[in-house]
């Protein structure tokens, strides 16, 4: 049976100490490496090793039983959370650690979150048992009140082997979260055996949340938790379905060939075997796995064939990322988590652009929260990120990989635009011997939706194929707004008419087209500026509450009711990121460390100091030279430009 185990943590929480003990029981490793010893054996880059924290999510191979475990081991810290949210999409179960002094820290509520968003079912280990002021009764009533009213404490509870494996306590309380248990139990028909078959199943549907404590450190409590996990998970894959899986990492081994991560959701994969997927560029794509390997840490065995519930990696695939659906599996969601900062690359001089922007797009296909921006005009190249942790990394990662020296300006906010009201833009391309010409009618989208494109256009005004053209060019880059030059984002784009020429209509003479459609539409309609906002949940003393409210207001944002135990309150709300990503620090001071802070991307909302963020910007919109408001049209064999006010006139369409 193959299983698919990820361990997750807030930084700190002895998360990969715990995975060199499971790999030490299992006798995937002959020796225990330690993280202040730079030794681990998941933690094998030598960022990594040098900082102590797991930056990129690794793999290892263990057997246990019957099972084969896939093991993989996610960076703790928030800045590497897209690396997080792309191994936890593989999971079949995942164990959140938790230290026993410290309790619930504010990463951990993310994770939790993403958990519940995606359903996996989760196992609770409440580490460090062995430092001073652990209290895993303490720690275990904080996952009950701010995480899950359903975990279990099977530490003392539940012991496999015995004659009564399920105690009095425990069986109550699984009977009350199960009709058809609760009625069972109290005809006294409930044997060892069914106990155990409930709680897998109660599992497995996330109805039940194991919770177990112990030391990774001093390999306390490992030995149990590695058999109640075993006896507590079963998959289900068919091996006889078409082949179906699903790519969640990109990387480049040593020589600079492609690899590409894989789960296996259905059916075989063989050497030689063709796959069928939608690249990044929405090409549809058939190419041939010149080889299969099976990653345990740095290292990997090849494989002549794969099946269902493996995790692998393969060469010969050239277009797909992150999350890519292969073969028989097109789904695909979108990330929760995402950058809501951008920052400058200053990158040296002599270094010619193209080369520096291989190696960005490079990295930018490992990682696509980058959002790789090549601003012409200005010279300029941006990239995405999550915070300034990223940012010393990504230096660190360039220099020792590529030899590129570079810095990055300090993180700014990523701003963005969208229209208020419906508007219909015409775009028209005529220079000698072209021809091309676009209506599209832009409308407010849904927050969140992005660039959505439409077809409303009838064969006969406009030829299929170049009705495709048109949604290609649409969706096939960022479209500056008006006010601040940001990307036009929850927009419906839809396609009403277009007209082509028989002779003269020629490559990007559509892109030309379409563009200045866009551009002259946005000229007609109501512009604004959104800006990035976080979910927050705060947890603090009583006393601490007003500061906490008044912050928030006077960071601009909303607070939802106050929920309030005895001696503490949560608070949960939204607030622009601008105002609020400094927050946790001072929240630290003024709670003397014990106040916790939970922050989540919330979306794109209408920016609280617009006009503000449109002067700092200052961007002019007609010297934009990539995004032309006019269309070009022909008359006595030369062309001429007409500005955005006079087009819809001069349209042949109409």
């Amino acid at each position: 049976m193959n299983k698919t185990i990820g361990m997750l943590a807030h930084v700190d929480a002895g998360k990969t100490t715990f995975a060199e003990q499971l790999l030490y029981h299992t006798r995937s490793i002959r020796s225990r490496g330690r993280v202040d010893h730079q030794d681990t054996f998941l933690d094998h880059h030598e960022i990594e090793r040098a900082r102590g924290i797991t930056v990129f999510a690794g793999q290892a191979v263990m057997q246990y039983g019957d099972s084969v475990y896939y093991l993989l081991d996610t960076p703790g810290h928030a800045d590497f959370s897209a690396e997080m949210e792309r191994a936890l999409r593989m999971m079949d179960y995942a164990i959140v650690l938790i230290s026993a002094v410290e309790g619930i820290e504010g990463h951990t509520e993310t994770i939790w979150q993403l958990l519940r968003e995606y359903r996996i079912p989760t196992f609770f280990f409440i580490n460090k048992m062995d430092r001073i002021g652990a209290d895993a009764d303490r720690v275990l009533q904080e996952i009950r009140v701010l995480l899950t009213p359903d975990a279990a404490d099977l530490t003392r509870s539940w012991q496999p082997g015995q004659i009564e494996p399920v105690d009095e306590q425990l069986q109550t309380f699984l009977a009350e979260r199960d009709e058809a248990l609760l009625d069972a139990y109290l005809d006294g028909r409930m044997t060892a055996a069914d106990w155990e078959q409930a709680m897998t199943r109660m599992i497995r549907e996330c109805r039940l949340y194991p919770c177990m404590h112990g030391s990774a450190l001093q390999d306390e409590g490992i030995a149990p938790f590695l058999e109640q996990l075993d006896r507590l998970t079963v998959t289900e894959y068919d091996e006889q379905l078409p082949f179906a899986g699903q790519v969640y990492k990109i990387g480049h081994d040593s020589s600079g060939t492609r690899i590409t991560y894989i789960k296996a959701l259905q059916g075989t994969l063989r050497v030689r075997d063709s796959l069928t997927y939608t690249s990044l560029s929405a090409e549809t794509l058939e190419e041939k796995i010149t080889g299969i390997r099976i990653y345990s840490g740095e290292k990997y065995r090849s494989a002549d064939s794969v099946t269902a519930g493996e995790l692998f990696a393969v060469t010969g695939l050239t277009g797909a990322g992150p999350l890519t659906g292969l073969g028989d599996y097109e789904g695909k969601q979108p990330f929760h988590l995402v950058p809501a900062l951008t920052s400058r690359v200053n990158y040296p001089p002599e270094q010619p652009i193209r080369e520096v922007l291989r190696i960005f797009r490079e990295l930018e296909a490992e990682d696509p929260s980058l959002g790789v921006t090549w601003e012409e005009q200005l010279q300029e190249l941006h990239i995405q990120v999550m915070g300034a942790i990223q940012l010393e990394i990504l230096e660190k990662l360039l220099l020792d990989r590529f030899r590129l020296a570079v810095t990055f300006g300090p993180p700014e906010i990523l701003y963005k635009e969208t229209i208020t009201r419906p508007v219909t833009g015409y775009g028209h391309f005529e220079p000698l011997r072209h021809y091309a010409e676009v209506h599209l009618q832009l409308e407010p989208g849904e927050p969140g939706s992005g660039i959505v494109f439409r077809n409303a256009c009838h064969p006969d005004q406009l030829a299929v194929g170049y009705q495709n053209l048109v949604g290609q060019h649409v969706l096939e880059r960022e479209h500056h707004g008006l006010l601040t030059g940001a990307a036009l984002t929850d927009t419906v784009i839809t396609l009403l008419t277009g007209r082509a020429h028989n002779k003269h209509t020629s490559g990007g003479d559509f892109r030309e087209a379409t563009y200045r459609a866009i551009r002259q539409g946005l000229e007609q309609t109501d512009n604004i500026v959104l800006e990035p906002y976080y979910h927050f949940r705060i947890r603090a003393e009583l006393e601490h509450m007003g500061r906490i409210m008044s912050d928030v207001q006077q960071a601009h944002g909303t607070i939802a009711s106050p929920e309030m135990t005895a001696a503490h309150c949560l608070l949960s709300g939204t607030v622009p990121v601008a105002t609020f990503m400094n927050y946790g620090a001072e929240l630290a001071s003024f709670t003397h460390g014990r106040g916790m802070i939970s922050l989540t991307f919330g979306g794109y909302q209408h920016c609280h100091n617009q006009e503000e963020v449109v002067r700092h910007k200052q961007y002019r919109k007609d010297a934009d030279p990539l995004y032309s408001s006019s269309s070009i049209f022909c008359a006595k064999g030369q062309g001429y430009s007409v500005p955005w006010q006079e087009a819809a006139a001069h349209m042949h369409a109409l």
